[in-house]
Formats: C-alpha cells, structure tokens, sequence
C-alpha cells in the first residue's frame, strides 16, 4: 500500500486534522493576520490554513524530498494581479514555509540535510498508516475503486455464449470464392 495509492486532497486533509488534534501544533500568532504570499490581495479565509499547510509541506517533502525553502516558496507561489499591466508570478511568503518545517523538524517528521529537508523514517510510517485508513475509509464509502491485478480479473466472455458452449468454426477461403461466384453468375442471368 503506498501513500500514491489515495487521493492527495483528502489524504492532507486528513493529516492537517492529526497536526491539529493528535500532535496538537500550534498555529504562531501571525497566522490570523498574514497573507501566504505577494501576490495575493487578503488572508486566507479557511480557519486551518496554517494545518492544511503544515499538511501540504509534509507531503512534498515524502514526494520530492530532499527539498529547499526556495523550491517550496516557487511551488506555492501564483501569479500577481497588477491591474492593466500583465500577471507576473511571484513567490509564497518564505516565513510560513520556514515555520512550517520547523515545526515538522520539532514533530521528528522530517530532517534537515545537505541539500534541503528529507522525510525520516518515523514521517514515512506516519504517511503510510495514514494512507492505509484513509484507504480503508474511502473502500466503505465506496468513493475508491481498486483495479484488480490482472490474475483476479474475471475472463472475458464471447458475446451471447455460454462458457461450456464451442463457437462455430470459420469459414475457409474455398468455400466463401464458391458462393461468390455462384451469386455473380446468378446476377448475370436475372439481367
């Protein structure tokens, strides 16, 4: 079971719940006031955010870790809205992307390395237990489909006929020149 098997959306909202309730995070007091980046015009409206981003980090850290600050800032940036003039992209806020790592690096879900933060061991079973309820939950909702391995899929049947029954041989070369012929020459005979 791997952490690609869910959908990305609903396995972060589940973890933003966790760092809320279980690991029981707290938001820094700028997060009321402060927009995620430049580029846009207010404060984000939803009342966790800041989990949802702690969530987002989490998960791109385990996709495409070892990551940096800067990577982040791009992959959460959008583009500014400058009246008349073109949009122009601009970066996230690079203070809420810190925070949020640090606060992962405190968790023991990610480490610092040479070349930016990396999940730990202990973040990758997280990632993977979550999935696997999530999984669960989604199957006796029926909101996920399983392909089957192509072992268990069921053999394809011939239309309209039974398992037991023989399909009726072709026809050879011989015999379809026979009844052509036989239909030209009754054609040539009725004109």
């Amino acid at each position: 079971m791997s952490v690609f098997d869910v959908p990305a959306g609903d396995l972060i909202e589940a973890i933003a719940k966790d760092m809320e309730r279980k690991f029981k995070v707290e938001q820094p007091e700028f997060v009321l006031f402060v927009k995620t980046g430049c580029s846009r015009e207010r404060a984000p409206q939803q009342k966790n955010w800041y989990y949802m981003r702690l969530a987002s980090l989490l998960y791109r850290v385990f996709k495409e870790g070892p990551i940096g600050v800067g990577s982040l800032r791009t992959y959460y940036g959008s583009k500014k809205n400058r009246g008349v003039r073109r949009h122009k992209f601009r970066k996230a806020s690079g203070k809420i992307i810190r925070t949020g790592l640090q606060q992962l690096e405190e968790l023991g879900l990610i480490r610092k390395d040479k070349k930016g933060r990396v999940i730990t061991p202990k973040g990758q079973s997280y990632l993977a237990k979550k999935a696997n309820e999530l999984r669960k939950k989604l199957l006796s909702e029926g909101k996920l489909m399983i392909a089957l391995p192509e072992e268990e899929k069921p053999k394809a049947q011939a239309k309209g006929k039974k398992a037991g029954e023989k399909q009726p041989e072709k026809e050879t070369k011989k015999e379809t020149k026979k009844e052509t012929k036989g239909a030209k020459s009754k054609r040539g005979k009725r004109a």
